[in-house]
């Protein structure tokens, strides 16, 4: 048995396909909509959001697994570490699926940094009205952080009940949570930083859907803060479909 930690678009492309070569397939994901989505890949059972890693290490052992695939955010969150260290525990193998990086243009408005922080202090020198695209994980760096007194933070998250509430305890007015599901297109990246007057945007290196981003806010003459990955450490970091199947394979076998 395979379990799949979905995450992103790929990941229900990658249950679709192991479940098609004739492996069973298992699921999970950290809120409700993602797993949701998850079995409409096609897995045989969706099972609830690990709570720690004890939790997550019952569940491998209670449902044999034998190998998990992490298609989370290419920004490995708490999920993906639950699973690495459960993994490490019960030494299951451990494939982590990852979009390509992105290929910066060569443009003053682009703006490469290497952590949070130094996210937070750029974008808040850079504008008055900050435009995050950085999802829910660390928005409260930027609200908390002293550099952005007299800022306006306009968050656009996906439309979870949990990560909405989230901002509204951080202290995010209705008028600048904007919980929409992606991925969005250059036009309407555009046409949404325009309608809420952007000074600055801040992405994550997300792989194509940072593409996008970029493109709209160039096309406005916005500086864009790109926070870059943390290098990926470990041999098992994949970053195609056929490479996932390969290692698969050699820890499974054919199917059947």
């Amino acid at each position: 048995m395979i379990l799949v930690l979905y995450g992103t678009a790929e990941a229900r492309e990658l249950i679709s396909l192991l479940s098609a070569g004739g492996y069973p397939v298992l699921a999970t994901a950290l809120t409700a909509y993602g797993g949701t989505m998850a079995g409409m890949g096609g897995a045989v059972e969706v099972l609830p959001a690990p709570e720690s890693v004890a939790d997550l290490a019952g569940q491998l052992k209670h449902h044999n697994i034998r190998v998990v695939v992490d298609a989370t955010h290419p920004f490995p969150g708490p999920l993906s570490e639950m699973a690495r260290l459960a993994c490490m525990n019960l030494q299951v193998p451990y494939v982590r699926y990852q979009r390509e990086e992105t290929n910066l243009p060569d443009d003053p408005l682009i703006h490469p940094v290497d952590s949070w922080d130094e996210a937070v202090h750029l974008a808040a020198r850079l504008g008055d009205t900050i435009f995050l695209t950085t999802g829910s994980n660390n928005l409260e760096l930027f609200v908390r952080s002293p550099v952005m007194k007299g800022k306006r933070l306009v968050v656009r998250v996906v439309p979870d009940h949990r990560i909405i509430k989230k901002c509204q305890d951080l202290g995010f007015l209705p008028r600048d949570i904007v919980a929409l599901q992606g991925p969005f297109s250059t036009r309407f990246n555009r046409a949404i930083f325009q309608a809420y007057k952007a000074d600055v945007i801040v992405t994550r290196d997300s792989g194509r859907t940072t593409d996008t981003k970029i493109k709209a806010a160039l096309a406005l003459k916005l500086p864009v803060v790109v926070i870059k990955r943390t290098p990926p450490t470990g041999n098992s970091m994949v970053y195609t479909y056929q490479q996932v199947l390969r290692l698969v394979k050699q820890y499974l076998g054919e199917p059947g």
